[in-house]
């Protein structure tokens, strides 16, 4: 599969050679904010476009992982009254840690200190809010190794790779909630969180 990238696009995935550079490079691009569900980009896409949405990036950064000996995992945050949030997620010392992108300022980078999924997953919780201050996260994925898809050219296909986010659709989720009920944040995390935010045109 790495064998399909350029030697252009091998340079970049190559220079981003630790989460934390992965993270600095999405950092860098603009969010993408293309009515919701209308692209899904491929890492090569989001090379060559400089911009993605959570998903995309979750993509591209997980290609980075890859290229740098680090497995292709994602994982799926699901949500309740809102969209889920997908990470690539690392390991490091026996900890994972995520990377990933946003419109909302806290729901990106993780550092590697959380001893298993859920306490990573469960991270999220405080900032992981919809347009009307509802805490809407609910349940989280086994990470998926994006190897599974290889035959679909998921790195560096000029289709969008709908297979993938279907996937996650359709595989099992761990409940963060013992029981449901409703919870908002204050207006003083809504408004941290909401930095930077890109409006949909």
């Amino acid at each position: 599969m790495i064998d399909h990238l350029s030697s252009q696009e091998m340079r970049l995935l190559k220079s981003l050679s630790s989460p934390w550079k992965i993270q600095d490079f999405l950092n860098s691009i603009p969010y993408n904010t293309e009515p919701h569900g209308d692209t899904c980009r491929s890492p090569r896409r989001v090379m060559r476009d400089r911009t993605a949405h959570c998903f995309e990036a979750a993509l591209f950064a997980a290609a980075a992982l890859r290229a740098n000996g680090w497995p292709p995992l994602i994982v799926d945050l699901e949500a309740v009254r809102d969209t889920d949030h997908v990470i690539a997620v690392f390991r490091m010392d026996g900890c994972w840690g995520a990377i990933a992108q946003s419109n909302y300022s806290g729901l990106r980078f993780r550092e590697p200190i959380y001893r298993n999924l859920r306490e990573l997953a469960v991270s999220f919780f405080e900032d992981y809010y919809n347009p009307k201050g509802e805490k809407t996260l609910r349940r989280y994925s086994r990470p998926v190794n994006l190897s599974r898809f290889d035959s679909a050219n998921w790195m560096t296909a000029e289709e969008d790779v709908w297979m993938i986010p279907e996937y996650l659709v359709e595989i099992p989720h761990h409940n963060i909630l013992a029981k449901e009920r409703r919870m908002f944040v204050d207006k003083r995390l809504y408004d941290a969180g909401m930095v930077g935010h890109r409006e949909k045109p």
